[in-house]
């Protein structure tokens, strides 16, 4: 069995242009995002590893809130979920694959979770 590294980064809610219904368009729906990222793993990781040897989880918090363009709309949070896995592999060559997950907060009448898991692998 190969060896595999998941870099995780869970529930970061961002207000994002996305819809399509009018009572969607033009505002700004709060979104709550889970990103994994599988990783290429380093042949070990010891005590003095430095930081180079993996990703800073921030890099993930960053796809899925300040990488996102200002003012653009989403239609689908599909394209959403998109934007930020071609963030990732843009950031890392050493990234192999991207799983996002995106809730649509505004829509839950009872707490349920709509929407959608997105799996990308490096092309």
């Amino acid at each position: 069995m190969a060896d595999s590294l998941i870099l995780e980064f869970d529930d970061i809610e961002h207000d994002v242009l996305t819809g399509i219904y009018s009572e969607e368009t033009g505002k700004p729906q709060p979104l709550r995002m889970s990103i994994a990222v599988e990783y290429k793993v380093a042949d070990h990781y010891g005590p003095d590893s430095h930081l180079d040897e993996s990703k800073n989880y921030m890099d993930l918090k960053f796809a899925a809130t300040d990488a996102l363009p200002e003012g653009v709309h989403f239609k689908l949070i599909e394209s959403v979920a998109d934007h930020i896995c071609d963030t990732l592999f843009a950031q890392d060559a050493r990234v192999l694959a991207v799983t996002v997950k995106i809730v649509k907060l505004a829509i839950a009448t009872a707490n349920e979770k709509i929407g959608i898991t997105l799996r990308r692998e490096r092309r």
